[in-house]
């Protein structure tokens, strides 16, 4: 069978976390910059491959002084490790979607990590290029990646939360 190669359309592909803040309320951040590539055996998504790189200094919440602590040591240490990188180990349909199965590394730390993707189809835009859609959903552990940093808050409970969400829209140019 022949491999197919479909790299990330960055223009037409975002990347976001949620966690919570105080326990009250989600806060959210984008990852401005990242590439991904997915190989195929033809058009068949299951059992493909997928790699992806995420520069953390492209981190960003909407407020410069959360990014420039979210950057530091207390938390991601972007001088040290200034990427964070996911290799799928199994992608299998499941239902209508895709559970994808691999190792991410963040901060040095890599551990295995579960995700969905539910497929949005394929398209060809007005130039030619075909395109693949998906929508990204998944959930980590922070601390499980070396991100311990917290404060107790008066009351009882801390300022963030354990558990990191994980979002994603990503759009696939598949490659001639």
């Amino acid at each position: 069978m022949a491999t197919t190669k479909w790299t990330l359309d960055p223009t037409h592909s975002e990347l976001q976390f949620k966690v919570k803040h105080l326990m009250i309320t989600t806060i959210t951040g984008n990852l401005k910059s990242f590439k991904a590539e997915l190989d195929t055996e033809n058009d068949e998504f299951e059992n493909g491959k997928i790699s992806f790189e995420g520069d953390i200094n492209s981190l960003d919440t909407g407020n410069t002084d959360r990014d420039h602590h979210l950057k530091s040591a207390d938390f991601f240490n972007a001088v040290q490790f200034p990427t964070m990188e996911f290799q799928s180990s199994s992608l299998r349909k499941e239902g209508g979607d895709y559970l994808i199965q691999g190792d991410l590394t963040i901060k040095g730390e890599t551990k295995p990590v579960k995700l969905t993707a539910e497929f949005g189809g394929i398209a060809t835009d007005p130039w030619g290029n075909t395109k693949a859609g998906f929508t990204l959903n998944g959930k980590i552990i922070r601390t499980d990646f070396g991100l311990t940093w917290n404060a107790s808050i008066e009351g009882g409970g801390v300022m963030v939360s354990e558990e990191v969400r994980i979002l994603g829209e990503l759009q696939f140019v598949k490659q001639a």
